[in-house]
């Protein structure tokens, strides 16, 4: 892998940790900030142990990245996220 394909690489891996930790806030049910609280539990782990695996066998950017994507898509959003609600012609 040349120096180019390699940074392309970890930019994507990097894209791939971001998008799974991104997830939207929680409504203030306290059952949705525990679906919440679970999701980036179960993400980050995700993250942690590609990462690890990774580091350990094939060193492969892309590998990584596609995994976490892939092993992310199984935890889905599953709750009321936040709504923003204009106070006072806040939103004019």
């Amino acid at each position: 892998m040349n120096e180019r394909t390699l940074s392309a690489g970890y930019a994507d891996l990097l894209a791939a940790v971001a998008d799974a930790l991104d997830v939207p806030l929680p409504s203030f049910a306290a059952a949705d900030e525990d679906a919440y609280r679970q999701l980036l539990e179960h993400r980050a782990g995700i993250v942690r142990s590609t990462v690890q695996a990774n580091l350990q066998h094939s060193r492969d950017p892309w590998l990584a990245a596609s995994q976490i994507r892939e092993r992310s898509a199984g935890y889905p959003i599953t709750y009321t996220p936040f709504k923003h609600r204009p106070v006072n012609g806040e939103d004019r």
